[in-house]
This record gives C-alpha cells, sequence and structure tokens, in this order.
C-alpha cells in the first residue's frame, strides 16, 4: 500500500483534530450537566448540613447554659464534648475539656481523643512543651499504659532537638516503671522501648566495609549494652507471652542466654502460672469485675511484692473509680506500708477527686497531709474543698470538722499562754458550730451533733491545756440547753469534768442540777451524788442531797406508774379491738360455711331421689348411718401448715357393708374411695404432710413416691380426694423410719408442675400445743439482705449474677405465691454483716430489667395471732370428715322445723357443730362436759315427738 502524500496527511490530520474538538465539546457538555446536577445535589446537602449545624449549635448553647447553672453534671459535660469534636469546633473543643478536667478526673478514652487533637493543633503551631504539659496532666488521673505508650511515642518525635534523646529515654523509664508490670498490657511499653534503642542502634553503626573507629566503637558497644539490659529486664518480670520475648532474646544475643537471665526468667514464668488463672478470669469477667479484682488484691497482698500489689490496685481502680471502698483500701496500704510521700499524697489526691462525697476519703487525706509535713496552707485548702464536696449526711460534717480541729490542736503550744494558733483553734471551734446550725441544719434538717460532741472537745482543751474552767462551764451551760439536761450520761461527764479541773462546790452543784433534771437513770445519779456526800460533804450537805434524791426519785416513779398503766390500758383496749375482729370474722366464715352447706345439700337432694327411695325403704338405717357417723368422734387431728384436718379412723376400724353404701358416681372416683377405706397405722415421727400440690395432678401416689423415695423407704402414701374423686392437693406421707423424715423437710417449697410444694411434719397440736410451722426468721438478720420490686422474670441465677460482685452468696430464696407465681421479692443470705451491708449500699435504687428495685437488711414484720397457723381453727374449726371424704351419710336426718340454733356452737366434731337440744339427762351431763355424744334412735324420736 502507497504511503499518503503530504497533502493527504494534513487533510487527515485536520480531520482528526476535528473528531477531537467534537469530543472535547461533547464532554465538556456532559460535564456541565452533570456539574449541573451535582450543583443541585450539593444544594441540598448543604441546606440539610446547615439544618444540622444550627440544631446542633442549639443543643451546644443548652448544654453551656446548663453547665453554667450546675458545673458538677457529668454527664453533661461528656455530651458537650462530644458534639464540640463532632462540630470539628477545636478552640471550643479545647476549652470544653479543660474545664472538665478541673473538676472531674478524665477517662482513659477522652484523654486520648484531647491528646490527639492537640498532637495535630502542635503541627501548625509548633509548641511541644502544651502537650507535654498536657500528658503530665493525663498520667496522673490513671495509670493507663496507652497513655504512656502514646506519650512516649509523641516524644520521638522531639528527638532531634537538644537533649531530645534523654528525654525520650526519661519518658519510657518512667513509662515501664509506671505500668511494666502490667501483666496484660506492659509487654508492649517494653518493646516500644527495644524498637526506640534499636533505632538508635542502627545509626551510631558504622556503613560495611569501613572500620568505626573507637570513639564509635564504644557508642556501639554502649547501645549493645542497653538493649540487652532492656531484654534481661522484661524477662524477669511476668508478663503475658513472655515465651515469644525469650526467643527473640535468644536469636539476638550473640554470646547466647546468661545463667541468672535464665534463672529470673524461670522464677518470672512461675509467678505467671500462679497469676494466669486469675487473669483469665479477668478476662472472661463483665464490667465491674470487682469480685475478680478484689481476689487478685488478695493474692498480691499474700504474696507481698510492693510493686505488684501497687499495679494491681491502680488497674482495679482504672475500672472502678467510682468505688470508695476501694480507694480506701489503696490509700490505707500506701499510708502503713510504702510510706512514700509524693506516691501517698498523689493516691489521696485521685481518691478525693473521683469519690468527693465520701467523707472518709477526705479525713484520710487531711491526716496523709499532716503525716508527712505538709504546709497549713495546703492543709487548710483541702479541708475547704471538703466542706464543699456535698457530703451524703450531716454526721459526716461533724467527723471532718472534728478531724481538722485535731490538726488545729496539734499546732499549738499551750506552752504560750497566748499564740496565733490557739487563736485559730479557737476560731475554728466557733466557725465549726456556726457552721453545723446554719449549713448543716439548713440542708439536712439536723445539726448531725446532737451530743455536741464538738463543744465537749472544746470545753476539755480549755479545761485541760488552758487553764480556762470559768469557759468550759459556759460550754458545758450551752450544752444541756440543747435539749441534753435530761440524760445522765452527760450530766456525768459534766461533773467528771468539775472532779478533774474545778473545785467540790461545782461537783455539787452540777449533781444537785443532775437529780432534777435527769429522767432516763435518775437512780444512778442520785447514787453519785450520795456517794460524793460522803467522801466530802458534811451532815447538813448528806441531809439535803437524801431529801433531794428521794423527792426525785418518788416522783420519778409515780410518772412511771402512770404511763405503765396508760400502756397497759392501751394494750387491753388493743386486744379488745383484735378480739372482736377475729370474733367478727369467725362469725362471718361460719355463715357462709352454713349457706354453703345448704346450698349443696339441696342439690345433693335433687340429684339424688333413688337415694331417699332407699331410705324410705328402711326407715331404721337412719339412725343407724347417723350413729355410725357419730362413732367418728374418736378421730384424730393433725397441726400442719393450712391448719386442722380430719384424720381417718383409727386402727381396727371397720368400714360399713358394701351394701350400706352407694357405689360412687363414675370409675373416677373409685380409686380414691378404695384407697381411703385403707386402715391407717400413723406415726406422726415417721410422717410429713405434703400440701398445695395442683388439683390437676395425676396419679399423686405414684408421682410423690417417685419424688420422695431418695429420702427413705415409703411405708404408705395417702392423697386425699374430695367428694367425686378429685384431688384435693394434699396427702400424707408415712415412711418406715424417723430418719427419713428431715430428708424430706428438705424438699419444703420444691417445684412440683409448676407449684411450690408444701411439707410439713405431721405433729398432733394437742400434744404440742407450742410447736410453729413458720420456718423462716422473724427477726432482724444482718447478714441478709431484703429485695423488693424484683421483675417477676427474674431468675435464681440471674439474681446470684447481681448480688455475686458484693460477697459470698450462702443462699437466695425467691418468694412466691402458693400457686407458684413470683411475688417480685427475695432473701439473699450472705457470708457476714460487711458483705451485707456492702451489698445494700451498693443495689438499693439499681435497675434490674427495667424495675428499680428496693435493697434493705432483712427484717421481717412479726406475724399477728391471725398469721399464725392455727389461729384460724382456734376461733372456727374446719369441718372435719371421715375416712371417705363428705359422703352422703352426713347429711342432716333433722327435719327442718328442728334446726334451731338455741346457743352457741361448741367444738365442732365430725363435721358438723353441736347443736344443744333438750335432751335427756345423760345428753345434758354429756354436753356439760363439753363433749359430744352420738344421738340413738331414742333421741330422734324424742325429737320428732317434742313438736
Amino acid at each position: 500500500m502507497a504511503a499518503p502524500s503530504n497533502a493527504e496527511q494534513t487533510q487527515l490530520q485536520d480531520m482528526e483534530e476535528e473528531d477531537a474538538g467534537m469530543e472535547e465539546r461533547g464532554m465538556e457538555s456532559d460535564e456541565e450537566e452533570e456539574e449541573g446536577m451535582g450543583v443541585e445535589n450539593s444544594d441540598d446537602e448543604e441546606e440539610d448540613s446547615s439544618e444540622d449545624e444550627k440544631e446542633n449549635e442549639a443543643e451546644i448553647q443548652r448544654l453551656e447554659e446548663q453547665l453554667s447553672i450546675n458545673a458538677f453534671d457529668y454527664n453533661c459535660h461528656v455530651d458537650l464534648i462530644k458534639l464540640l469534636k463532632q462540630e470539628g469546633e477545636l478552640f471550643r473543643l479545647r476549652k470544653a475539656r479543660q474545664k472538665m478536667s478541673e473538676l472531674f478526673p478524665l477517662t482513659e478514652e477522652i484523654w486520648l481523643d484531647w491528646l490527639k487533637d492537640e498532637i495535630r493543633l502542635t503541627e501548625e503551631e509548633p509548641n511541644r512543651e502544651k502537650v507535654y504539659e498536657l500528658f503530665e496532666k493525663a498520667i496522673k488521673d490513671y495509670i493507663c499504659p496507652d497513655i504512656w505508650l502514646e506519650y512516649a511515642q509523641y516524644s520521638i518525635g522531639g528527638m532531634g532537638s537538644p537533649g531530645g534523646i534523654d528525654k525520650v529515654r526519661s519518658i519510657f523509664e518512667r513509662a515501664v516503671t509506671a505500668v511494666g508490670l502490667h501483666m496484660t498490657k506492659g509487654q508492649m511499653v517494653w518493646e516500644a522501648y527495644r524498637e526506640f534503642e534499636n533505632a538508635i542502634l542502627s545509626t551510631v553503626q558504622p556503613p560495611p566495609g569501613r572500620i568505626p573507629s573507637r570513639e564509635e566503637q564504644e557508642l556501639l558497644q554502649t547501645q549493645l549494652e542497653r538493649i540487652n539490659t532492656l531484654f534481661r529486664r522484661q524477662l524477669a518480670v511476668p508478663l503475658m507471652d513472655m515465651e515469644a520475648t525469650y526467643a527473640e532474646y535468644e536469636e539476638w544475643s550473640e554470646h547466647g542466654v546468661a545463667d541468672t537471665v535464665k534463672q529470673q526468667y524461670k522464677k518470672a514464668s512461675q509467678q505467671m502460672a500462679k497469676c494466669k488463672s486469675l487473669e483469665e478470669s479477668l478476662i472472661v469477667a463483665e464490667p465491674p469485675k470487682l469480685a475478680e479484682y478484689q481476689s487478685y488484691i488478695d493474692f498480691e497482698l499474700k504474696e507481698g511484692d510492693p510493686p505488684r500489689i501497687q499495679i494491681i490496685f491502680e488497674r482495679t481502680l482504672a475500672e472502678n473509680c467510682l468505688v470508695p471502698d476501694m480507694w480506701a483500701k489503696y490509700t490505707t496500704y500506701l499510708d502503713r506500708q510504702l510510706k512514700i510521700k509524693d506516691l501517698v499524697l498523689s493516691c489521696h489526691e485521685r481518691a478525693v477527686r473521683n469519690c468527693p462525697w465520701t467523707m472518709g476519703l477526705w479525713k484520710s487525706y487531711l491526716l496523709a497531709l499532716e503525716r508527712h509535713g505538709a504546709d497549713h496552707h495546703t492543709v487548710s485548702d483541702v479541708f475547704e474543698k471538703a466542706l464543699n464536696a456535698g457530703f451524703i449526711q450531716a454526721t459526716d460534717y461533724v467527723e471532718i470538722w472534728q478531724a481538722y480541729l485535731d490538726y488545729l490542736r496539734r499546732r499549738v503550744d499551750f506552752s504560750k499562754e497566748s499564740s496565733k494558733e490557739l487563736e485559730e483553734l479557737r476560731g475554728a471551734f466557733s466557725r465549726s458550730l456556726d457552721y453545723m446550725k446554719q449549713d448543716v441544719e439548713e440542708r439536712f434538717g439536723e445539726s448531725g451533733d446532737p451530743s455536741c460532741i464538738i463543744m465537749q472537745i472544746w470545753a476539755r482543751i480549755e479545761a485541760l491545756h488552758c487553764k480556762n474552767i470559768q469557759k468550759a462551764r459556759e460550754l458545758w451551760d450551752t450544752i444541756m440547753t440543747k435539749g441534753n439536761a435530761k440524760y445522765a450520761n452527760m450530766w456525768l461527764e459534766y461533773y467528771n469534768l468539775e472532779r478533774s479541773y474545778g473545785d467540790p462546790v461545782h461537783c455539787r452543784k452540777a449533781l444537785h442540777r443532775a437529780v432534777q433534771c435527769t429522767s432516763d437513770y435518775p437512780e444512778h445519779v442520785s447514787e453519785v451524788l450520795l456517794t460524793f456526800e460522803r467522801v466530802e460533804g458534811s451532815l447538813e450537805d448528806w441531809d439535803v442531797a437524801v431529801q433531794k434524791t428521794e423527792t426525785r426519785l418518788n416522783r420519778i416513779n409515780e410518772q412511771r406508774a402512770k404511763v405503765a398503766e396508760k400502756e397497759a390500758n392501751l394494750a387491753r383496749q388493743e386486744e379488745e379491738r383484735a378480739d372482736q375482729r377475729r370474733k367478727t370474722k369467725a362469725d362471718k366464715k361460719a355463715h357462709k360455711k352454713v349457706q354453703k352447706g345448704s346450698r349443696a345439700g339441696e342439690k345433693r337432694k335433687a340429684e339424688q331421689d333413688d337415694y331417699h327411695d332407699e331410705w324410705n325403704d328402711d326407715s331404721d338405717q337412719a339412725p343407724k348411718r347417723h350413729r355410725g357417723n357419730g362413732d367418728q368422734n374418736t378421730e384424730e387431728y393433725m397441726e400442719t401448715e393450712t391448719g386442722l384436718f380430719g384424720r381417718p379412723a383409727p386402727p381396727g376400724y371397720k368400714p360399713p357393708p358394701p351394701g350400706n353404701k352407694r357405689a360412687p358416681q363414675g370409675a373416677a372416683a373409685d380409686a380414691p374411695r378404695q384407697n381411703d377405706d385403707k386402715p391407717e397405722l400413723r406415726n406422726d415421727n415417721s410422717s410429713v404432710f405434703i400440701s398445695n400440690l395442683a388439683y390437676t395432678l395425676e396419679e399423686p401416689e405414684a408421682k410423690l413416691r417417685t419424688l420422695l423415695e431418695t429420702c427413705g423407704p415409703i411405708k404408705q402414701i395417702r392423697p386425699v380426694f374430695g367428694n367425686k374423686g378429685t384431688f384435693k392437693g394434699y396427702c400424707y406421707v408415712q415412711f418406715e423410719a424417723p430418719v427419713s423424715v428431715p430428708e424430706a423437710l428438705k424438699l419444703d417449697r420444691k417445684e412440683v408442675e409448676g407449684r411450690p410444694m408444701f411439707v410439713s411434719p405431721c405433729v398432733d397440736k394437742s400434744k404440742n400445743p407450742d410447736f410453729k410451722v413458720f420456718k423462716y426468721n422473724t427477726n432482724l438478720e444482718r447478714h441478709k439482705i431484703f429485695i423488693s420490686g424484683l421483675p417477676f422474670s427474674c431468675t435464681k441465677e440471674q439474681l446470684e449474677e447481681i448480688c455475686k460482685p458484693h460477697g459470698t452468696i450462702k443462699d437466695i430464696r425467691l418468694v412466691t405465691y402458693r400457686s407458684g407465681k413470683p411475688k417480685g421479692l427475695a432473701y439473699v443470705e450472705f457470708a457476714d454483716e460487711a458483705q451485707a451491708s456492702q451489698a445494700v449500699l451498693k443495689m438499693d435504687g439499681m435497675d434490674v430489667e427495667d424495675k428499680n428495685i428496693s435493697v434493705a437488711i432483712s427484717n421481717p414484720p412479726r406475724r399477728s395471732m391471725m398469721d399464725k397457723p392455727g389461729s384460724t381453727t382456734d376461733l372456727m374449726p374446719r369441718q372435719v370428715f371421715g375416712a371417705r371424704g363428705r359422703g352422703r351419710t352426713q347429711l342432716s336426718l333433722l327435719p327442718r322445723s328442728l334446726h334451731r340454733q338455741s346457743g352457741p356452737a361448741g367444738k365442732v366434731e365430725n363435721g358438723t357443730a353441736a347443736e344443744q337440744v333438750p335432751a335427756t339427762s345423760s345428753a345434758a351431763a354429756a354436753n356439760a362436759a363439753g363433749e359430744t355424744k352420738p344421738l340413738s334412735n331414742s333421741d330422734f324420736a324424742r325429737m320428732l315427738l317434742s313438736k
């Protein structure tokens, strides 16, 4: 093919350029369209973002206004910082963080965010010293490995400045000292330190092929020794994954691992093995992990290594910074064991910053400041901060004032008549009294110092050190006018003061006033006065004392008699009202029972006409059958948790012939009735009574036998059935031996088909009137807590998880209704009183599944007489039926015209109340003897003929 000519080439170029121009113009038009669409979308986005910005700005202003009202709103500070960070307001964000850090210690997360933001800002304005100062503040709040690592890495950026390398090494050394023992996070600090030294090593090594100078060799040897030392130091510390560090050291070391290093590594590995289980429990536990940390602390305290004890305390407080007891344990350990000033005072300061409401931490802080020789201005500033901390009870202010006054008293040189320190002490006493009267009473409604302890101490100081007994008497006059004059111990305290520093005249005057004013123990005060006069007084003084004491004691005895009479009248009135209430309730129950019985009788009469025909055929059977019922008066009664229940006929009782009774309707009633016909060889010592079973329980005898056979060999089980063959929910179980009864009682409240099964001993109440079936304590139980308001879905296991962090749990009992449904109440028993008290403090008011629970020390109310088992039966005995339940032979055979109530119901026997009838002398004698004699045929005849 021939090559194109120059003209053709020119034409082709023009065509290509034209096509390219058209493509460019097309692309430009497409870009313009896209830009137009993009402008529209950006306009929408700008509108949305502007609306969001306005909302965020309004929220920021609201939070700032709220903080201006209450600067101690922690959550408000956190929300404001999040919003400002979201908006990118770095300078306002810095100011908000500074305000929060002045009031509260910041968490590790907040500090790291703040530090990273400040590092970015200093890239534009190179002022590294500000960031260094911020890091120094951050490491004082909590011991956090991540913050130390960030600090060291940031300092590496300034190693090029004069002294930069030494500064980096100094920060790394402080870091490994502070957190190098951290079992899980300490390793990353050690590795960062080694990496830094390896980087320095690479700068001092000569290029390959060049022989280093003597100075370079010394620098190289020094750097290698530094890295070797770091390896050896790290391998002596028990840390996670220390095997990898050992392997790395073996590879790095040219001369092998020294024996001393091997021994240190082996010792650290053994220590690591001891702590491994504790570390694993921390890993799997959920926050706050207080119980797991406490176990770890106890372990380290037994080991006795101060640095390791310190690091585990720091790890605990980093996750439980609001637990005052943990801060108190840590500061106490530092005060008594380490006694290093900077460490002790720093820890005390952090404790009160985290838990400012805890008076005990402020008190310990004041003592630590004095112990380590802090200047007076520092101690006074800390005390003023304590007053503004907002304690939760009035007595806290009394104790903190006492601690400060004790400090001021120890500063005074009482050998001088007057000094600046003494005047300051007196001024502080006066100020404390004013503070209690104004600030504390206004806030709590009480001074917190009813016994005037502060004034008593002031009076003793004036009398003992200042020899100013007159001032002491003035103070005691003020004490007595504050409602303390009626207490004998207050007068005796004043008397002892006069006895030690005063004179006999004022002693006698104090005792005479005490006799006249004391109302709690006047006999004791009178005895002290008479003893004083025996030693100090004249005959005239003795006579006056005897006369005053006798007059006062007679008046006191009269007052006590009146009070006792009044209380007795009130108790009698209350008892009468209670008797009336019980009587009214019993009458209502009796009335309802009579109505129910009459309705049931009418129903049975309508349903059983053939039965009455049978009676009409043989009229002699009626009295015989009634007499058969009367023979059941020999039945025994059994007291159970649900009251009195009739027992079947005693051994030897023979049931009536089959022809005298009508077969039950339906096959469902055959089994229970046949079971009831069995004679019972009862032995209460080897029997238990089981109740609260479900009426729908199928084959109760078989199921109970399966449930109870673990307790011991069973002789018989007697479930109780109703008239129609339905199970009544209770039964009697007799074992072969009495030793099985305690094992069976352990099954009390065991759930059977959704209901708690009640198991109680068989006890004859007539033989054991003092028997109590309520097995739970009704007194104050300081080692047990009572929880109310629980969600009904709360299980025993869930409650155990909630309570476990506060101590060792011995038992948990969820309170249920008889149906088995929960009441939302529970009792939790701890190992001791301290753990129970701690649980009340921590758990009261907490939320469990959106339910706010209440927790208190267990102190059940005493059971009233109506609540006690058997109380209702004493007032209104239950009806008692025979072995077959309520049979047809128990229908009333008297004509309705003879149903007259001639007197109050007597003792219930055989299921009906004994009525007084105009019978023969034998019947009258039986009634007089308190017994119900069965009626004969002649008795019935006379009753009919009398009408």
